[in-house]
Formats: structure tokens, sequence, C-alpha cells
């Protein structure tokens, strides 16, 4: 499965109709959440996907995306009880203002939805789309998304036939992500990091000020909270503009890719976690896997305990802090940059038979996982 995004622009009537049917999503969730509430409160158990199917007939909606929408309320509530069985700490789904019912999801193409020229939605008629590129695959689903700044998107889930894949004969390559430099590679190349956001800095803070003193539901204050929007999608789109250049390149130019199994979201919740959620290393490593097969490259994920510390060289460990960016080991007397030594320490663990290899199936495993995500984010996003 593949998840393609374009940008579509509603005339004014049609974009008042899609602003009523997520009013009226909104609604629906809410009841279906609250009739949930109430059952269990009553009987003890929640309300099957059938039951909340029946409550969601004639509501107004488009009949398939009314029964998604019953669909969600009843997978969220099954979510939290399996998450918690597994001792994953997790929150009970919430009640949803408008701003918060962001999507509208067709099913089911040539019955709810078609693409040609232009969109047709049922019950928009044709939408203008901006169709940058061809769709290569059967389409499955749609979801007509819109952002907080206004702009409104069509994201197709499409299942693409298995491709060969193309002969790569370039060399094998560990990376290193860090803060100071985006990337480090085992052969001394290095990618700098951009720092989308702090470009930005200035201006949000000046524009984030503005929005804090206008008075609360005013127009002044919903025009100023769509600037911070805009701003904020400015940043996310170079991010991932960056990161989809980065990637692209690397697997075309390595067969063989080495990375660390990072958990991104742990660090920044500790340490620096602006800066790490800047550079979007999970992102970037899922464009990595899933780009990978496509380029004829393999990317394997490695444990990243002692990938600093370790000398490269003698495998010796030599203990440094943040503020050291020289690696200069005592014992066989290698000089070199930290994050350069980290990337050959990663590609060595890489190796098939090292301590912390990533075995084919597990590789596979991540690669599946990786895509299935970065689809159901894409398509499936509130």
């Amino acid at each position: 499965m593949r998840a393609y995004k374009f940008r579509i622009y509603p005339s004014k009537k049609q974009e008042e109709q899609m602003r009523q049917h997520l009013w009226l999503a909104k609604n629906l969730w809410n009841e279906m959440l609250e009739h949930s509430k109430q059952t269990y409160k009553d009987f003890g158990y929640f309300p099957t996907k059938n039951t909340l199917q029946l409550i969601v007939k004639d509501y107004g909606l488009y009949s398939q995306t009314q029964q998604e929408v019953a669909h969600r309320v009843f997978n969220s509530l099954m979510r939290v009880f399996k998450l918690r069985k597994k001792g994953v700490e997790c929150g009970f789904p919430r009640f949803k203002s408008i701003d918060r019912m962001k999507s509208l999801h067709y099913p089911q193409y040539e019955t709810g939805f078609w693409l040609d020229k232009k969109l047709r939605v049922t019950p928009f008629g044709e939408i203008a789309v901006k169709k940058h590129r061809e769709i290569t695959g059967k389409i499955k689903t749609l979801t007509l998304k819109r952002e907080s700044s206004g702009r409104w998107f069509a994201l197709f889930a499409v299942e693409t036939p298995k491709e060969i894949p193309k002969e790569n004969k370039g060399r094998a390559v560990g990376i290193d992500l860090g803060l100071k430099t985006f990337a480090t590679l085992s052969n001394g190349e290095m990618i700098k990091n951009p720092r989308h956001l702090m470009k930005h800095e200035d201006r949000l803070a000046f524009i984030q000020r503005k929005f804090s003193k206008k008075k609360k539901r005013s127009k002044s204050r919903k025009r100023a909270k769509v600037r911070i929007a805009r701003l904020h999608e400015k940043v996310a789109d170079t991010r991932r503009d960056f990161l989809h250049k980065s990637s692209t390149h690397l697997v075309n130019d390595y067969s063989f890719i080495a990375l660390e199994k990072l958990a991104s979201k742990e660090m920044s919740e500790e340490n620096y976690g602006k800066q790490i959620n800047d550079a979007g290393w999970n992102m970037f490593a899922n464009m990595l896997a899933y780009k990978a097969e496509g380029a004829g490259c393999r990317v394997v994920f490695v444990d990243p305990r002692n990938t600093t510390q370790e000398c490269s060289n003698c495998h010796q460990i030599v203990r440094k802090d943040l503020t050291e960016r020289m690696h200069k080991c005592p014992f066989c007397g290698l000089e070199l940059d930290r994050d350069i030594n980290a990337a050959r320490n990663i590609l060595t663990k890489a190796t098939v038979g090292q301590t912390g290899s990533n075995a084919c199936n597990s590789l596979q495993k991540e690669r599946d996982v990786a895509l299935a995500t970065s689809v159901k984010q894409e398509a499936h996003i509130l």
C-alpha cells in the first residue's frame, strides 16, 4: 500500500458543504462516544460495532462515511483495552471540538468517489485537484482532510503492484543521526542540520504574542490562529521536503544502509525535545525503510548501545560526554570525529553475524511496519 496526497481547491459552496459534513461527523462522534460510555456505565460493556452502525443511519453524511465514523469510535475504545492489557498507559477517547475533527473518509472507489482530471466526491460534485504525479496502482480509499490553515487535501490509499527491485551497485554505509549534524556517514560525508524551526522562531513568537492578546472568540483571534497554523505548516513542509530529498539520495547511492533504532520520543521527553522533534529522525527512518525496496537497497536498524563510546578500530570502550566532539582512543591511538566513529560502529554492528545485527526477516518486518504506519497516518489522521 502507498499513500498519495494531492492539494484540492473546492469552490466556496463546496467548502461550506464540506465544513458542514465535518460538523456532522464531529457531532456523530460525540454522540456515539457518549452512548458507549453510558452503555458501559449501565451494563458493564461497550456496544458492538453493529450497534454503533445502526445509530449512524440517516444522519446526513454519506452512508459509508457515517459507518467509518462508527468504526473509528469502536476501534478507539478497543485500542484502549488492548494497550492497557499490555501495561501501556494511554488516555481514553475524548469528545471532539470542530478543530479536532479534520477528515472525512470514503472507503470505496467508484461508489463514493472517482478521480480523473477532477475529483468527483459524493455529494460535493467535481472538485479541482492539483494532480502533480500519476497514481500507479489500484485506488482503494479516499480521505478528505482540512488543515488548520484552511487548506484541503485528498489522500488516496493505493494498492501498488509488486515491482522487480532495481539493481543497486552502491557501497554499504552506516549513518549516525544527530543534532549538531543531521546525519554523519561512515565514509566521512555529512548532511547538515537545517534547523527548520529555528529559522522561523522569531516570527512564530511574534505572531503568537499577538494571538495571545486577541479577545477570545473574536474574528481577529481566529485570523491570528490561522496565521500561526500557516507558519507551522510551512515549517513542516520544508522539513518533509528536506527529508524526502535526503532519503532518496541515500537509497539511490548506497546498496546497504545501517542506522540506529532510536527511541526518539523517549529521548525528546528527557533532553533537547524541540531540536529532536525538529530534526524528524523517525520520519527520516520510515522514509528510508519504504523507499529502499524499490531502489534495490537494504536498510538495517541496530542497537544504539555504545555506538559512540566504542572505538571503531580496536573496539575498546572510550568514555566521553557530549562536549567532546573528537574520539581519541588511548588504546590504539585512533583520532577522528566522534560521529564518524559512531557511524562506523553502526555499520559494523549491522554486518551479519555481529552483535546487534538485524537479520533479513527482522528487516522485512521493520520495513512493513514503517510503511503501514506511514499510510495509516496519512489516510486516517483525525
